[in-house]
């Protein structure tokens, strides 16, 4: 029997043009996520995310399934920059829980900082002011209240901005502007008081060695779902990232 363990994910980026991501997230949650204690989303379960209203059925199959689970397990929700404006609505309708931008949890006796990740890419200067504009509750609400095809067009344009953003930081070699600052790595892990970090938002899978205070910590990044589906597991005596490829893809 496996031991009791704990599963983060993030950064499915949902879609309707990507069924097989959505194939892979349902699998993942009758398969593996059932076994679990609990799962964390930290941040980017859908592509975009354009108000609780929207009547798309991915929304739908996704709250019926993760409500299903929700009955055996608690379900904990970061927003992400995709869905930031995601709201009790929709968690209500799936099971989630809300919890904030940044919480500290006790994972099997380990004091651990969760977060979506995108506060610390810090050298990202145009993005962490657009962040820390919708971050503004008023200018959420505001946004909230606009017709539908508003949000979608609004929705639209982003995406083509983030990809533009994404290809011209790659032609300019600056790639290294989309990572985390590893100096606010730190901070905000002394902040926390803890050694330990698992973030997503970087589509960057890997597992980091660093100082805290003077004392050894990891920095756990967990992997986007373009490719492959991706999750951490968390027991007691073992931190591993799990990858499985797409089959449908």
């Amino acid at each position: 029997m496996p031991s009791p363990h704990t599963l983060f994910i993030a950064d499915l980026h949902l879609s309707a043009d990507r069924p097989d991501i959505t194939a892979a997230f349902l699998r993942f949650l009758q398969e593996q996520a059932v076994k679990s204690e609990a799962l964390y989303i930290l941040g980017d379960l859908f592509e975009v995310w354009i108000g609780d209203d929207n009547p798309e059925p991915l929304l739908d199959t996704v709250a019926t399934a993760l409500t299903t689970l929700s009955r055996q397990l608690p379900i904990y929700f970061i927003h992400g920059n995709r869905d930031f404006v995601l709201r009790q609505a929709y968690a209500s309708r799936a099971g989630m829980q809300l919890l904030p931008q940044q919480q500290v949890i006790d994972l099997y006796g380990t004091p651990t900082l969760i977060m979506h990740g995108d506060s610390l890419c810090t050298l990202d200067i145009a993005y962490q002011r657009f962040r820390k504009w919708w971050n503004q509750p008023w200018w959420q609400w505001l946004l909230l209240k606009t017709p539908l095809p508003f949000r979608q067009a609004i929705a639209a344009k982003a995406r083509r901005k983030s990809a533009a953003n994404k290809a011209r930081y790659a032609a300019q070699q600056q790639v290294q502007i989309m990572d985390v600052t590893p100096d606010e790595v730190t901070r905000v892990m002394a902040e926390a008081g803890v050694q330990k970090l698992i973030h997503g938002h970087t589509h960057r899978p890997a597992v980091h060695q660093i100082e805290v205070n003077g004392k050894p910590g990891e920095r756990y990044v967990l992997g986007d779902w373009y490719s492959q589906s991706s999750y951490l597991t968390v027991s007691a005596d073992n931190w591993q990232l799990v990858f499985t490829p797409l089959t449908d893809h």
